[in-house]
This record gives structure tokens, sequence and C-alpha cells, in this order.
């Protein structure tokens, strides 16, 4: 039996975050009824149309999902989703600031009607406050939570390269609804919780927020390196490849000076004695480095970092990581139905002994209406659907 098997959670969700956590609940066997508007879906479907005419946001996210069309504004719909939330165990949803309340959905009062149902809110900037009905995409909260300004170089903040806000969010969405169900098993109540992106993401600045607060000074924006361990970050071979080092201690310098530069005397030398110094002078350091491995092969520097078991990376992209051996050789792919014909899918990260993840098909916005209507007493044709 797989661990959420039994369990019924109804999403409204668009976008990213909240589709990312159902679909980490769908993983683990949960029926997850994802509540779509008729005709357009969730906005997400368009984002662009890459998979074989289907949306990579939108493939990434959904699978093992049934998709109901319904509308929200109408009797019919609502009548419909209050069925829905009678057998429920979850609801979970990133409409717009006060959108549900306004539907006639109080979180309050589903919570009084069903006493074990969970109910899920998040939001830009969560519920109160100035910023409560302030728009928030992932790239905003990036710059609000300060992410942006500790990221990219010296001369050019930047955002990273995945929604990475919408990912904190999502996460904490599915760890505080795997929470509640714990305690739902204890008490036998649900609970109302809310979740904030911008608080999401501001619990993954901690770090740099203290350095920041505390040490009087922002931490500088290093691109690929980091801002105060060195050497640690990338470095150019012969062959004109990037192999990237993580030093992360005296003892570990001084094998590097050894076993990798070939120079034991360098880790002795005045300039570059503490990690305090190699940062300060990184500049120089990364020159001697650099012309060290001017003789080598990117192959060649990654042997001698194995050696002398310094932490290394090669600059891999995104085909590269596709075709990672690792993956390979641990069967970590497999195969997802869609609309559009099979995807390749990455396994759950989370492998658990006896127990085979979800991987079932992304569905076609409302494939699973007349399904869903039929099994809670309505005619198929009892709401439009497009």
């Amino acid at each position: 039996m797989l661990p959420l098997e039994g369990v019924t959670v109804v999403s409204l969700e668009q976008a990213i975050a909240v589709p990312f956590a159902t679909r980490q609940l769908a993983d683990l066997g949960a029926r997850v009824i994802k509540v779509e508007r008729p005709g357009s879906g969730d906005f997400a479907r368009n984002y662009d149309t890459t998979v074989n005419g289907m949306s990579s946001h939108f493939v990434w996210c959904n699978r093992s999902k049934e998709s109901i069309a319904l509308d929200l504004k109408t009797d019919e719909g609502k009548e419909v989703l209050n069925k829905l939330l009678e057998q429920a165990d979850v609801l979970v949803q990133n409409l717009a600031p006060g959108a549900l309340e306004r539907m006639g959905f109080i979180p309050e009062e589903l919570v009084e009607k069903n006493p074990q149902l969970i109910i899920s809110s998040l939001s830009g900037y969560g519920k109160n406050g100035s910023y409560e009905h302030k728009k928030a995409y992932d790239l905003l909260i990036q710059c609000e939570a300060g992410l942006v300004s500790v990221t990219g170089s010296e001369d050019t903040p930047s955002k990273t390269g995945i929604s990475i806000a919408d990912i904190a969010a999502g996460m904490y969405v599915y760890s505080g609804i795997l929470t509640a169900l714990l305690n739902r098993g204890k008490t036998g109540k649900g609970t109302i919780m809310e979740i904030s992106m911008l608080e999401a993401l501001g619990e993954w600045m901690g770090f740099p927020m203290y350095y920041s607060v505390y040490g009087g000074k922002e931490p500088k924006r290093t691109g690929a390196s980091h801002a105060t361990i060195y050497p640690y970050g990338p470095f150019k071979c012969g062959d004109d490849k990037t192999v990237f080092i993580g030093l992360q201690n005296e003892r570990e310098w001084k094998k590097f000076c050894d076993m990798v530069l070939d120079n034991s005397s360098l880790a002795t030398d005045a300039r570059f004695d503490n990690n305090s110094k190699r940062s300060e002078n990184r500049e120089e350091l990364k020159d001697m480095i650099e012309k060290s491995f001017e003789t080598l092969n990117s192959g060649e520097v990654i042997h001698r970092l194995e050696d002398a078991q310094i932490a290394n990376a090669r600059l891999n992209n995104l085909k590269d990581f596709y075709n990672h051996p690792q993956l390979a050789e641990r069967d970590r792919w497999t195969t997802v139905d869609t609309p559009v014909g099979e995807i390749s899918a990455l396994k759950p990260p989370v492998t658990i002994i006896g127990m085979e993840p979800v991987m079932n098909p992304v569905p076609e916005l409302g494939e699973h209406t007349d399904k869903i209507l039929e099994e809670l007493g309505f005619k198929k044709d009892f709401v439009k659907t497009n």
C-alpha cells in the first residue's frame, strides 16, 4: 500500500508552486483532483509547446492527476466543488488572495462542516499586511527576498535559472500537508494552514541574511564561485573546459596544493594560508591555479582531484544531465504518458524500499470531468466544460 493511498486532495491550482506540491502527493499515492477553468484550464498549460506540443512546466508538475473542468462562478460549479469537499481529505489552493472566500468557500466554515479537512492556502506575501494583494511571481519574490542581490556576477545581479521561489513554496505546501496528515492521525482533526512565497524563500536565505545583518556587509556576488570560501567554483583547464572545485577546510587545501597543483609550498604561503586570506586574494590565487591547469586537460584535473579526494564537478549542460551516467546506472529514468505521447521522467528523489511511486499520465484538460461527476451523483452534462 502506498503511503498516501486513500487520501483525496482537491486542488484549485495554477502555475507552478501548488501543482509542484500536489504532484509530490500524487507520487505517494494520493488521489489528486485538479480543478481547472473550462476552456483554458491552468494557464501553465500554455507557457510553451516544447514537449511535443505541451508545456514543459505543465508536464513536469501534473502527472498522476485527474482534471475536472468547473466554472466556479456558476452555482453548478460551486455545487460540484462542495460535493467534492465533503469527501476530500485536503483542499489546496493558490488563487488570488480572498478569491476562495468570495466564491463562498470560507476555510473556517469548511472545517466546521468537515472537521477532518486539511486546508492549505498559498499566496505571494501572506494574509494581512500592505503586500497582501500585491502581485507575486517567481522573479519578483526572488527580488523581494534578496536572492537576486546575492546571485550573479559582481556587475550584474541575476535571478536563478529555475523557479526557485515557486519550488521553495511548493515544498513547504507539500511538507505542511504531510505534517497535518500526521497530526490528524493523532488528533482526528484537520487544520487550516497558509504558506507565503516570500517567507518560504526567506527561510532559504538564512545564511546571507545573517552574514549581512550581523557581519555588517552584504555577501558579494561572485558568479559561480562561493562568496566566502575559496577556492570554491569554476577553473578553466588546458582543453578550455571548466572544472568546478569545492574545498572545505585547511586539510584539503594542503592536499590540493600537494597532489593537484604539485606545489606544496603554496599551502603555507602567507597570502593563502587560511580561507579568509584565500578569499581576499582570490583573483591572484585563481590566476595561479589556472596557470597550473594550462598543461592539463579537464579529465586529468578531475583525476588528480579524485585522487586527492577533493570535491569536484564537470560543468554539464542539460543534455549532459539527461545522459548522466549516475542516473542511468541507478535506473532513475522511467516514462510517463501524456496526451501527446510518452515522455521521459525522473523517478521521485526519495526511494523507499518496497514502494514504487505513482507515475501515471498527465491529464488532458477536463479529461476526468464526466467520471468524477458520475461518482458524485451528477449527470455528465451537469456543468459546462467549454
